[in-house]
């Protein structure tokens, strides 16, 4: 179940264009798992939930936060390549 909601999450998360950060709430029903809603402005605390799912999955708040400003450098970088 727990892959499964992974593999949606990242599906959501790829189909609707979001780039950086969001959250993908879920519903669970029996065997069913089914998409509540896309946050693209999750609550972004060292207590929000955001946060606090990376650190279950070991990725501690500081190291998440430098994950995201590289990604963001990469993407800018990226983005800038193509204008030129």
């Amino acid at each position: 179940m727990r892959d499964r909601v992974r593999e949606l999450a990242v599906r959501a998360f790829a189909l609707t264009g979001c780039a950086g950060l969001a959250r993908v709430d879920f519903f669970v029903v029996g065997e069913r798992v089914l998409v509540n809603e896309l946050n693209t402005m999750p609550g972004f605390t060292q207590t929000s939930v955001f946060g606090s799912l990376f650190d279950a999955s070991g990725i501690p708040y500081p190291e998440l936060l430098d994950r995201l400003v590289k990604l963001a450098f990469e993407r800018y970088r990226s983005e800038r390549a193509h204008r030129f």
